[in-house]
């Protein structure tokens, strides 16, 4: 007999970190009820760590390069990699018999990582049988004239193999139906969750905020960032506050020397590979100057910093952008596009500086509410076998 329902929680983070931070703080809320073992494919990051009460399993891991393509981190052929990736998913859901397999993102997204996923929903179909979830954020990638095609075979994969979609977004900001809209009603139940943010000290003590923090979430593709910041830096003259550049967990070393060698010929810029809590950084820096993914969103409304948000756009990504002119309508953000430059930038970082961002009431209580909801459907699912004997 178990003590607890066992949750396996499938993550594959690939261009950034944002994907593992929000699964790492989706664990950390389910693991008050549930074993949780968690699954995590990517690059791992340097300089963090997750949460404690979660059981982490490593797959070798994969990357996406910013042209699509994977790549792995050792000299084992693509293919080999893929194969041993799917071999230990499978027997590690053997092993555990979970009550129940969250997916994050997948069918939404991850059609790379497709192989390895329908191999596991595949061992899902074998008695006792769990409940499926899909986790997955607030807003979607535009996919433009594949948009219609791709929302379809979403809506088909979870109507076959899923029993909810978890939508961790308040639906005062963003629901589902913004971003996703098959041609045919998904059946499949949608919960919208609120935000899931990691269990931290939410304090609202006033604290004398300082300096300038630049953050780039993972790093892996926020070079362009950074140097547009120092530039602004300069830009700012001699009276700019202190800069501080997070480069990020998975910030290749390449980029982080050329930071670190920009910052030493600068005064009053500073690198730091990464920190633990960029939210409690965020509370003490005077302006925050970002991309604008869900995790830094999120932190960015919760600290209450003046921010000016540069949202990821590479490759037609749209979700940033969407998310970002989102915030700047409800006053929480300043936007500047990349293509704008420097001195968009540091016009902004001036604007910002001394201003008050509107106060967001978001529904942040979204760890709370998945685990609640996977709580009663696993319930429900121990009924049903009961009845059915």
């Amino acid at each position: 007999m178990k003590d607890r329902p066992t949750v396996l929680l499938y993550c594959q983070h690939s261009l950034g970190l944002g994907h593992l931070t929000r699964s790492w703080a989706l664990a950390e809320h389910l693991s008050s009820g549930f074993r949780v073992v968690l699954v995590s494919g990517g690059a791992p990051p340097v300089g963090v760590s997750p949460p404690c009460g979660i059981e982490t399993v490593a797959l070798p891991p994969l990357a996406q390069e910013a042209n699509g393509t994977l790549a792995g981190f050792d000299a084992a052929s693509l293919d080999a990699i893929r194969d041993d990736r799917k071999r230990q998913l499978t027997t590690l859901y053997r092993k555990l018999r979970p009550d129940v397999v969250v997916i994050e993102l997948f069918p939404f997204g991850r059609r790379k990582f497709q192989d390895e996923i329908l191999a596991l929903l595949e061992e899902t179909r074998c008695e006792p049988r769990p409940v499926v979830a899909s986790s997955v954020r607030d807003l979607l990638v535009d996919r433009a004239d594949r948009q219609q095609q791709h929302d379809d075979r979403a809506r088909q994969m979870l109507d076959t193999w899923f029993d909810l979609v978890l939508v961790h977004a308040d639906p005062t900001f963003a629901c589902l139906d913004d971003t996703f809209r098959p041609s045919q009603r998904l059946t499949t139940p949608v919960h919208h969750t609120g935000f899931v943010v990691a269990e931290r000290d939410d304090t609202k003590e006033q604290r004398l905020r300082s300096g300038l923090l630049v953050s780039g979430g993972g790093g892996r593709f926020a070079e362009r960032l950074y140097e547009m910041a120092i530039a602004a830096h300069a830009r700012l003259g001699s009276t700019a506050p202190p800069m501080t550049i997070v480069a990020g967990p998975l910030c290749p070393e390449s980029v982080l020397a050329r930071l670190r060698d920009a910052a030493a010929a600068t005064t009053g810029v500073r690198v730091e590979r990464a920190v633990q809590d960029l939210c409690g950084e965020m509370r003490r820096a005077a302006v925050s100057i970002s991309q604008c993914g869900y995790n830094t969103a999120l932190d960015i409304v919760r600290s209450g910093v003046p921010a000016v948000v540069v949202p990821f756009d590479d490759n037609g990504d749209s979700e940033q952008t969407v998310r970002a002119e989102r915030l700047a309508a409800l006053n929480a953000v300043r936007v500047v596009r990349s293509a704008a430059g420097a001195d968009a930038l540091a016009a902004a970082i001036a604007a910002a500086t001394g201003s008050s961002p509107a106060a967001q009431a978001f529904d942040l209580s979204g760890g709370q509410r998945s685990r609640s909801i996977l709580a009663d459907a696993v319930r429900e699912r121990a009924l049903a076998a009961v009845c059915a004997r």
